[in-house]
C-alpha cells in the first residue's frame, strides 16, 4: 500500500488499484467499471452477465473504503461514463492491463499482479475463518458441482457486507500513514477531529 501511495502513477490507476483490491473483482471488471452499475442508496456494486466471465450478474457490497475510492475519483470522472477512464481517450475505461503494468513499473513484477490481489484476498479471508461459500460467492466463483449448482442460488449478499467491511478495515489498517485513497481519508478525519 505505501508503494502505491508514493509511485508516481496516475490517481485514476491508484484509485483502481485500491478499487479491485477491496472489491475484490477481476481486474477487467474492475477496469471497465461505469457510474450506472453502481446502486449508491443500496451500497452495491452491480455488474451485468455481459460484462462478467459466468455471464450472470455479480452484486458486490460496498464499504466505506471502498465508497471513498468513488469519492476521490469523482473528481476526474464523475461527469463521464466508466469511473476509470482511459488517460489516452476517456471515452473509453481504462485497459485492463493498467494494474499490472502500474505494479511492474514499482518494482512488483514477479511478485504480485492484479490477478493476485483476488488471491491475496482469498487466502486472508479463508484464514480469518469466513465460510469459503461466502468468499465464492464475493469472488463470483461458478459452482463446480452440479448438483449443488442447480439447487443454490443465493448470492450471500448480507452474510457479504460483514466480510468485506472487514477486508477494507484490513486494507486500511494497511494504509496507515500513507496517502493511499483509504489512508487518506483516515488521516483527513484525525486531522479534521484535531481540529475540531
Amino acid at each position: 500500500m505505501q508503494a502505491i501511495a508514493l509511485a508516481n502513477m496516475a490517481i485514476t490507476t491508484k484509485c483502481l488499484i485500491e478499487w479491485q483490491l477491496h472489491t475484490m473483482t477481476r481486474p477487467y471488471e474492475a477496469a471497465g467499471a461505469r457510474w450506472d452499475e453502481i446502486d449508491f442508496e443500496n451500497k452495491l456494486w452491480i455488474i451485468p452477465p455481459s460484462r462478467m466471465k459466468a455471464r450472470r450478474e455479480h452484486a458486490i457490497p460496498l464499504t466505506e473504503q471502498s465508497l471513498a475510492i468513488l469519492d476521490t475519483v469523482r473528481l476526474v470522472s464523475g461527469a463521464r461514463e466508466y469511473i476509470f477512464p482511459s488517460i489516452r481517450d476517456p471515452k473509453k475505461h481504462t485497459d485492463a492491463e493498467s494494474i499490472n503494468k502500474a505494479l511492474s513499473r514499482i518494482g512488483f513484477k514477479g511478485r504480485t499482479s492484479a490477478h493476485g490481489l483476488r488471491s491475496l484476498a482469498s487466502t486472508t479471508l479463508n484464514e480469518q475463518g469466513f465460510k469459503g461459500d461466502w468468499v465464492d460467492a464475493a469472488l463470483s466463483h461458478a459452482e463446480k458441482n452440479l448438483v449443488r449448482k442447480a439447487y443454490k442460488r443465493t448470492t450471500y449478499i448480507e452474510q457479504r457486507r460483514p466480510m468485506m467491511e472487514w477486508w477494507s478495515r484490513r486494507i486500511e489498517k494497511a494504509s496507515y500513514g500513507s496517502m493511499s485513497i483509504t489512508g487518506y481519508r483516515t488521516l483527513k478525519l484525525a486531522w479534521i477531529s484535531s481540529v475540531l
